[in-house]
């Protein structure tokens, strides 16, 4: 297959996604001016941070922040977890007037605290759990469906497979694969054999869902390698997007047979900025610059000598200690 004919819209019933690079769900990381960086920088579909059907069903303030859509998110995901069916309906009914694009159904979180309430990758242990799940989703709303999940609990029950028809049997639009067990947790190396045996199943058993890409998504190159290796219909990155919004743009450029623009120095700072004063206008100045921390160090995650940077960087409190620890790169680097 030629690598023009990787980048393309994904359709989902009657609902059409203008491309097939998906920014990941990720509890802490996908807040509103974070999806919407990503979207700037090229990024097709965008998935807001896990929201609890319970505190929905509850009608949990916080929980309802979780679904705001940012300015700039013309279709988005709405990524539910829950360990049992009884929260569901109500759930969708706080729900439905945010219009999601997509309804995603996280079977693929590993952090105990979730998987102890029966939720995220717990459910793989009970195929059938999956089916009544998204049978009642769509049965309740016409907002597509889909389910993220791995390749199973540990190397010892990999049942992705069983799992996947489980899903489509509830009336899945849309299956995402994070090619890792629970039991690897984010460790190295996820199995992308899993996703092309995904795919070739889906297509041997006729049936026309699309198949997204999950792990160890770090470059424009990985997600190229992902479709020519595993043959699947897009590509979610998830880590390799955190202080690198940059990857959606790139892997466009990669996709379409141009040359990779490298990314200088003055536009990761442009882009830190920018990502700060989104920060800033969501949550206020304070809180901003608090939880701008960890996504400047990851902005400048391989870049030399930029220890005192990060050192100031942590310390920062206004949106004035960050220009200023900022203008100390191009003396240190």
């Amino acid at each position: 297959m030629n690598e023009n004919t990787y980048y393309h819209s994904i359709n989902l019933g009657k609902v059409s996604i203008k491309g097939n690079l998906f920014l990941a769900p990720m509890a802490g990381f996908t807040d509103i001016p974070f999806r919407s960086l990503c979207i700037k920088e090229g990024a097709d579909l965008t998935f807001t941070e896990m929201v609890s059907a319970e505190g929905l069903s509850r009608d949990g303030e916080k929980t309802l922040d979780l679904m705001a859509r940012a300015d700039n998110e013309e279709q988005y995901a709405v990524q539910l977890f829950m360990g049992a069916l009884d929260p569901i309906k109500e759930a969708l009914d706080r729900l439905k007037p945010y219009k999601p694009t997509l309804i995603d159904i996280n079977c693929g979180c590993p952090v105990p605290k979730v998987t102890k309430t029966g939720a995220g990758s717990s459910i793989m242990r009970s195929p059938e759990l999956i089916t009544k799940m998204v049978e009642l989703i769509v049965s309740n709303t016409e907002v597509p469906v889909s389910v993220k999940f791995r390749t199973g609990w540990d190397s010892n029950s990999e049942n992705f497979l069983a799992f996947a028809q489980a899903a489509l049997d509830g009336g899945a639009s849309m299956l995402t694969l994070h090619a890792r067990t629970k039991a690897q947790g984010y460790a190295p190396f996820a199995h992308w054999d899993k996703l092309r045996e995904l795919k070739d199943y889906c297509i041997s058993h006729h049936y026309e869902v699309p198949v997204i890409g999950s792990g160890d998504l770090f470059t424009a190159t990985d997600a190229k390698r992902m479709f020519e290796e595993t043959g699947v219909d897009g590509v979610m990155f998830a880590r390799g997007a955190v202080g690198n919004p940059f990857i959606f743009s790139q892997t466009k450029q990669l996709l379409s047979g141009r040359e990779i623009e490298p990314i200088t120095l003055d536009r990761k700072i442009e882009a830190i900025i920018t990502h700060l004063d989104l920060m800033i206008a969501h949550y206020g100045e304070k809180s901003a610059c608090m939880q701008m921390r960890k996504h400047t160090c990851s902005y400048l995650k391989g870049i030399a000598h930029t220890g005192p940077v990060k050192q100031a960087v942590v310390k920062a409190v206004s949106r004035q200690d960050y220009i200023c620890a900022l203008e100390m790169l191009h003396s240190t680097c």
